[in-house]
């Protein structure tokens, strides 16, 4: 269905800003951006993954649409937060089609909700360590009603939703087409947004470890806020660089993101534990608030490993027209998640 679009549409639905991103597919089979677009502020319209304002965010979807010219109606969107569950399990090695059958069994073993109320997928990653009569399945479970909320509010704004992923896994096909990753590192994938940082650690394209924070650029400004101070509007120049010269917001945004930090921790003890990957070797951020000052040299100071902001248009082309003067370094970094997203397609595996 895909392969007949002559374009690919990715819808972010932030809790700060919708962004969308339409790329064309190459006979080289790369990519090239021919369309983008932010939408203004939603004013806590989502909270948590939750639908606050609907109106309000329709509004900012179709808005946004029209204002970019964009004329395809088939989008592929994601969802995260706790409706959303993602968790690498072990079962007795099955067949895809026997596997299908057994999970809602497996499901029902992990997943904290009522089996009936919750969407399925999983993918099968391979043979378990140690036991080759397992195999490890990743398996995603999203409450039902959230997902179909979700998709209703998207065909409310005059749109089809084609697939619905996951935030962390989109970051994920955003970097992974842009970005070289040793297949033995374990990488750590940070979408550091308004509200919520997606963590993604990955070895060899195989996510071991997934969990949605509640930290993100709000907290960073908060706290910059009480520190100095400020107004909200005063707070979140400074930390964008735009005021505030003289006053500290290094410091204060370190000690806001130490609980990024401190899960990064239990996440590496709890796959040492497990054996199931070794020591991070890498942390890559993504994000509306990847930029935040200080937050990539304290993460590599904090764990001693290189921590970079990625570019998601590195292997990706287009007309430096579209950004029209604006700094493509900045600007890159929150259409990750979007990119991941119109890179996506239907029957892919994650």
């Amino acid at each position: 269905m895909f392969g007949k679009q002559p374009s690919l549409v990715g819808l972010d639905i932030g809790s700060h800003s919708v962004k969308v991103v339409e790329l064309q597919a190459q006979p080289n089979k790369t990519y090239k951006l021919v369309n983008w677009g932010i939408s203004q502020p939603l004013a806590e319209a989502i909270v948590d993954g939750e639908i606050m304002d609907r109106q309000l965010v329709t509004d900012a979807i179709s808005n946004l649409m029209e204002s970019r010219g964009i004329k395809s109606r088939s989008v592929v969107a994601a969802v995260s937060g706790r409706a959303v569950i993602v968790k690498k399990i072990t079962m007795n090695k099955l067949s895809a089609e026997d596997a299908r059958q057994a999970i809602v069994w497996e499901a029902e073993q992990h997943v904290p909700y009522d089996i009936n109320d919750v969407s399925l997928d999983f993918e099968i990653l391979g043979q378990a360590p140690n036991d080759p009569q397992q195999m490890q399945v990743l398996l995603v479970a999203a409450k039902k009603d959230m997902v179909l909320s979700f998709s209703d509010l998207i065909r409310e704004a005059g749109l089809q939703p084609t697939v619905v992923d996951v935030d962390s896994f989109a970051a994920q096909n955003a970097i992974e087409a842009n970005v070289d990753l040793a297949p033995d590192q374990v990488v750590a994938i940070l979408n550091v947004g308004a509200a919520m940082t997606n963590i993604n650690i990955v070895q060899g394209g195989v996510p071991y470890f997934t969990k949605d924070l509640q930290v993100g650029g709000d907290a960073f400004v908060e706290a910059v806020q009480r520190r100095h101070n400020l107004s909200h509007a005063e707070a979140a120049a400074a930390v964008r660089g735009e005021a505030g010269a003289g006053l500290e917001i290094v410091p204060v945004i370190e000690q806001a993101a130490e609980g990024i930090a401190t899960a990064l921790d239990r996440a590496q003890a709890y796959l040492r534990t497990a054996g199931e990957a070794g020591n991070l070797g890498r942390i890559l951020l993504c994000g509306g608030s990847a930029l935040t000052p200080g937050l990539s040299e304290f993460l590599a100071r904090r764990f001693q490993i290189p921590a970079e902001v990625v570019n998601p248009l590195a292997r990706i082309t287009y007309d430096p027209a579209l950004f029209a003067g604006q700094d493509v370094k900045k600007v890159a970094p929150l259409l990750t998640v979007g990119i991941g997203l119109a890179l996506r397609r239907q029957g892919d595996k994650r």
